[in-house]
């Protein structure tokens, strides 16, 4: 509650600067989610998750500028455009193993960027396309509380899906998609539901994004945005569920104070995903649980009876125990 209480203090106690800093962080605490089920819950590394925010951003100021809809219609229609190319991109790609799938994403991703920005009699290219703002002011403050219940909401959405039957069935393809395969599991079917998933989390968040920021370009759809996508799950904690949280407003906050660096920041940042990963592969999370069984006291191991059978019982294939029950993805 006290949290709560604190997010919701804080756009009548901070300028508007300060406002617009929190809101980026909560789409970027959006697209961080989204890509964390599809790279860390399923291990399909995808270079193309920023491309659906980008999809459902021109998606809906096109259709309310040409076609006059309301602007939660278009935003509407953008989703379901992001998911339909998400759906059709996994069903192409999702085939490809490792390399091979980033490469293809990376490929999809820039023929949209170039479409986008070539298509200057219906996208204004690099000029810019004007977008209708969702409330009657731009000030941050109301957009605050629209992004705040957007990023809660699509992070309930993900916890549901992380401890379903499904969020097995994606632990298990990350571990051993071909043990999972030999369980039952529909390995292709999931990959590609879930990759659908993703493109409809990022299309949400950038379908409100650009009716906030009024201007839409093919510039926020060049890699350095999926990289920093990638920078604020890893930071964060991949395959955790608090981390992209953690990690998006982390990363997001921390570029905005060292926005005066230019691009050396993102030369920071790279030290700093080398640093976490070799010292916390967990992130930021991990660094949370190392500092909290630090300052917990000390118990002493026991042994309860029947533990060595129940040891002996237990399956030992990783995808078998990801099918068996959810992680923990607690912060604890």
């Amino acid at each position: 509650m006290l949290a709560f209480a604190a997010l919701a203090w804080v756009p009548w106690s901070a300028s508007e600067y300060h406002t617009h800093v929190l809101v980026t962080s909560f789409y970027y605490v959006i697209l961080a989610i989204g890509w964390n089920l599809l790279a860390g819950y399923t291990g399909q590394f995808s270079l193309a998750h920023h491309t659906f925010a980008g999809v459902g951003a021109y998606t809906s100021a096109l259709l309310v500028q040409y076609a006059h809809v309301p602007i939660l219609v278009g935003i509407a229609a953008g989703v379901i455009v992001a998911a339909a190319l998400g759906y059709g991109l996994g069903t192409l790609c999702l085939r490809m193993r490792a390399i091979y799938l980033a490469l293809a994403t990376w490929a999809f991703a820039e023929s949209m960027r170039l479409l986008i920005t070539v298509e200057y009699g219906i996208t204004r290219g690099d000029l810019g396309l004007a977008t209708p703002f969702l409330f009657a002011t731009p000030r941050p403050t109301l957009y605050y509380f629209l992004f705040l219940v957007l990023a809660i909401l699509a992070a309930l959405a993900a916890r549901e899906l992380i401890d379903s039957r499904i969020g097995s069935y994606m632990r298990a393809i990350r571990d051993d998609e071909e043990a999972a395969a030999v369980m039952g599991v529909d390995t292709f079917k999931w990959k590609r539901f879930v990759f659908a998933v993703s493109a409809v989390f990022a299309a949400v968040a950038g379908g409100f994004q650009g009716h906030y920021v009024g201007l839409l370009s093919p510039t926020p759809m060049k890699f350095n945005e999926m990289a920093m996508v990638v920078v604020m799950v890893i930071v964060g904690g991949l395959r955790t569920f608090p981390g992209p949280i953690l990690g998006a407003v982390f990363i997001e906050v921390l570029s905005e104070a060292l926005r005066a660096w230019g691009e050396v920041r993102m030369v920071l940042f790279a030290l700093l995903v080398i640093l976490i990963a070799r010292g916390y592969p967990e992130g930021l999370v991990g660094i949370a649980r190392a500092i909290g069984r630090a300052a917990s006291p000390p118990r002493w191991p026991r042994s309860p009876r029947g533990a060595g059978a129940g040891a002996a019982a237990r399956a030992s294939h990783p995808a078998a125990a990801s099918l068996r029950a959810p992680e923990d993805t607690s912060c604890s």
